[in-house]
C-alpha cells in the first residue's frame, strides 16, 4: 500500500497547491518488531487502525525492528501488508545501526526509506538519521542532504509542510541543523518524530516539534499509537490504544504556536576554536566523497584507499588528495579495506569479495558470499581472512582467490576486523560469542560469551588485540576482558570502568588503551594476571560511544570521537597533547601516514593531517 501511496502523493504534488483541508491521519513510532511484545503490538495497532475509516493514511517513524536483521524486517513488513490504510515510513536507529544488509534491505523490503507525499494541502517529508552501521549519534547522511535539497526546491515557500524523523531534531544528531536550517526557510507546522518512547512536545531551532510515544505496551496491558487531527493550519495530537475510545487531545501546535518558536534561541552550532591552539595537526587536504563513508581509509604507498555508502571505491593520491581511479561494486561498502602487496580488498553490501590492483583499480579476482560482506578484511601470510552476513567466515588465498576454507557456524553478522595470531583468527560477531578459529583449516579452536543472551551486549563491533597470549575485547556489556589465546579461558573482566567498544594496543605490545563512555581512557598492563592500570586521563571529550580504535603512533595514542574530535595522549604518562576538530560526525580509527595521520568520517570526509612542532 505504500507504492500506490506514493504515487498517488506525488501526482498530487505535481496538481495545483491546495489549501489545508480537514483530515486525520495516525503515527505509529518505535514499534521494536523483535522486542518480546513488538509484533504482537504492531498487529493490535493495526487491527484497530483498520476499524477506524477516518483515517487518511499513517506514518511510521522509526525504530520498526529491534536489531534491523532481515527476519524481523519482513515479520514487521508482513504485519503492515494487513494495514487497510496506505503507509509510509522511515527507519531509526535500531534498523540502521546493527542491519546486516548494510543498511540496504529496509528500502529493498519497504520500497524506500524517505518520503515525500502530500495530502490535504499539506507535504509531508520523511527522512532518517542513521546512524548508518556505527554506534553514534544521529546523522543526516550526505546523499540525504541532496536528495532533501531536491525536494525542498520544489516546494514553495507557502505551502504548509510536516517534517517527519526518527530522531529529534536537536544536538542528538550531530548535524542537525543541516534539516532545521533549511525547514526554517518553508512553512513547516511541525516536525514529527519518536526516539523517545514517551509523549513530548518542544520546540527544536525555532520550530514546533512533537515526539509521539512508542507502539509497545512496556508495563502497561496494551501498547497505543497517535492520532493527528488537521484543522487548517493547527495539529491536535491524541493518544489512541487499540481496543479503547480515544481521548482528549493531549497537545495543539497551532500558528501562535509557530511564532512563538520562531523566537526561541537556536542551538549553539559546532566550535571548531579547538583548532587554533598551538601544536594542532594542520590539515593539507580534505576530501568529500559525497556518500556516506563508516570504515577507515587504507594507506599504500601513494595510494589512499576508501570505500562509501554508494559502492564507489576510490584511491587518492596521498600528496594531494586528487582521484588516481575509481571502482564500482555491486552494493554498499562498509568492509574497511586493507591493502598490501599491490592488492586491495574490501567486502560489499552487494555480497562480493573483491580484490583489484592498487595501480590501475582493474579487478584481479571476486569470492561471492551468500549474503552481504561486511566484515573488515585482514592479510596475514598470503591469506584473506574476512566475516559476511551470511553465517560464514572465510579464508581466501590473495594470490588466486581461490577459497582455502569457510567456516559456517556462525549466528550472527560480522564487522569487525579480526585478529590473527599463533596460528587462529579471532572475531566477534553479533551472535553473543567471540571465535577463534585455526587459520590452517579454519575449524573452531574455541568460543567464549559474556554469557548475556542480549546480541547488541556482542564483543562485535571492537577490534580485538592481543599481546603476551592473551587476547583483549571490550563490548556494550561495559566489560574489558582479557583472554587466554590458546583456549579462550577467562585470565580477568572488568566493568570498573565502563569501556565500550574502542580497544587499541601499544606499538611495543606491553600496554592495551581503551576509551571509557565518559571523558577518560585507560591503560592497562597487557602482561598482568589482574586489570592492572598503568595510567587513567581525564581527556574531557565527554559522553561518548563511538567504536574508533585507539593507535599509537609516534609516541601519540590516538583515537577519535562521535563528534568528529581527534585526540592525542602521550603514550608514557597520558597526559593531553593535542586536539583536533575534524567535523561534527564519528570518526573512524585513525591511520597512520608519513608526517601525520589519514582519518575520514560519517559525512563522507577524508583528511590529511600533518603534525606541527609542539
Amino acid at each position: 500500500m505504500m507504492h500506490r501511496m506514493i504515487v498517488l502523493f506525488v501526482a498530487l504534488l505535481l496538481a495545483p497547491r491546495l489549501q489545508a483541508a480537514e483530515f486525520r491521519f495516525a503515527v505509529l513510532s518505535d514499534t521494536h518488531v523483535g522486542n518480546p511484545t513488538g509484533a504482537e503490538d504492531l498487529r493490535r495497532s493495526v487491527d484497530d487502525l483498520n476499524h477506524q475509516r477516518d483515517v487518511g493514511f499513517v506514518i511510521l517513524s522509526g525504530d520498526i525492528t529491534e536489531f534491523g536483521s532481515d527476519r524481523e524486517l519482513e515479520e514487521a513488513h508482513a504485519i503492515l501488508e494487513s494495514l487497510r490504510h496506505p503507509y509510509v515510513i522511515i527507519p531509526g536507529n535500531h534498523d540502521t545501526k546493527w542491519s546486516e544488509s548494510g543498511c540496504t534491505s529496509f528500502a529493498r523490503i519497504f520500497g524506500a526509506d524517505r518520503f515525500v507525499v502530500q495530502h490535504g494541502g499539506i507535504v509531508f517529508v520523511g527522512l532518517h538519521q542513521g546512524p548508518v552501521m556505527r554506534m553514534a549519534d544521529g546523522h543526516f547522511a550526505p546523499e540525504d542532504i541532496l536528495w532533501l535539497d531536491s525536494v525542498l526546491t520544489t516546494i514553495p515557500g507557502s505551502t504548509p509542510l510536516v517534517f517527519v524523523s526518527h530522531y529529534p531534531l536537536d544536538p542528538g544528531i550531530d548535524n542537525w541543523y543541516e534539516a532545521t536550517d533549511r525547514l526554517r526557510q518553508h512553512k513547516t507546522l511541525v516536525i514529527l518524530h519518536g526516539h523517545g518512547h514517551r509523549n513530548r512536545a518542544s520546540v527544536q531551532d525555532g520550530i514546533p516539534a512533537v515526539m509521539v510515544r512508542s507502539n509497545l505496551r512496556g508495563r502497561d496491558d496494551l501498547g497505543g499509537y497517535t492520532i493527528v487531527d488537521v484543522r487548517g493550519d493547527s495539529l491536535l495530537f491524541t493518544e489512541k490504544r487499540p481496543g479503547n475510545p480515544a481521548g482528549a487531545p493531549w497537545h495543539v501546535v497551532g500558528p501562535e504556536d509557530r511564532a512563538r518558536a520562531r523566537e526561541h534561541d537556536l542551538e549553539p552550532r559546532p566550535d571548531f576554536s579547538v583548532n587554533d591552539r598551538p601544536g594542532t595537526p594542520r590539515e593539507i587536504w580534505n576530501i568529500h566523497c559525497g556518500a556516506t563513508v563508516t570504515t577507515p581509509p587504507a594507506l599504500l604507498d601513494d595510494l589512499v584507499i576508501v570505500g562509501d555508502a554508494l559502492g564507489r571505491v576510490r584511491a587518492l593520491d596521498l600528496e594531494s588528495g586528487e582521484l588516481r581511479w575509481e571502482y564500482r561494486a555491486d552494493g554498499p561498502v562498509h568492509s574497511a579495506p586493507a591493502a598490501v602487496r599491490g592488492r586491495i580488498v574490501f567486502g560489499s553490501a552487494g555480497g562480493t569479495v573483491y580484490c583489484l590492483s592498487a595501480r590501475s583499480g582493474q579487478k584481479i579476482w571476486t569470492v561471492t558470499a551468500r549474503g552481504p560482506v561486511l566484515g573488515a578484511p585482514r592479510i596475514a601470510g598470503g591469506m584473506v581472512y574476512i566475516g559476511a552476513s551470511d553465517g560464514a567466515f572465510r579464508a581466501i588465498d590473495l594470490e588466486s582467490g581461490a577459497l582455502r576454507w569457510e567456516y559456517t557456524h556462525l549466528e550472527g553478522f560480522v564487522e569487525s576486523r579480526p585478529l590473527v595470531a599463533d596460528s587462529l583468527v579471532i572475531f566477534g560477531a553479533w551472535d553473543s560469542y567471540l571465535y577463534a578459529l585455526e587459520t590452517a583449516t579454519g575449524n573452531l579452536r574455541w568460543k567464549w560469551s559474556n554469557g548475556s543472551p542480549a546480541i547488541g551486549l556482542s564483543p562485535a563491533a571492537c577490534w580485538p588485540v592481543t599481546a603476551d597470549g592473551t587476547v583483549f575485547v571490550v563490548a556494550p556489556d561495559r566489560f574489558m576482558t582479557a583472554l587466554q589465546l590458546a583456549t579462550g579461558r577467562e585470565i580477568w573482566r572488568s566493568p570498573r570502568y565502563q569501556v565500550r567498544e574502542a580497544i587499541g594496543i601499544s606499538a611495543d605490545n606491553r600496554t592495551v588503551f581503551a576509551r571509557t563512555m565518559q571523558d577518560t581512557v585507560i591503560a592497562v598492563r597487557a602482561a598482568a594476571d589482574t586489570m592492572a592500570v598503568e595510567w587513567l586521563t581525564d581527556a574531557g571529550f565527554g559522553y561518548d560511544f563511538a567504536a574508533c580504535m585507539l593507535i599509537e603512533d609516534q609516541g601519540e595514542v590516538l583515537f577519535g570521537t562521535k563528534n568528529g574530535l581527534l585526540l592525542a595522549l602521550d603514550r608514557a604518562d597520558g597526559h593531553l597533547l593535542w586536539q583536533r576538530k575534524v567535523g561534527v560526525t564519528a570518526l573512524a580509527t585513525p591511520v597512520p601516514a608519513p608526517g601525520g595521520l589519514l582519518v575520514s568520517d560519517l559525512d563522507g570526509k577524508v583528511v590529511r593531517l600533518k603534525r606541527v612542532s609542539r
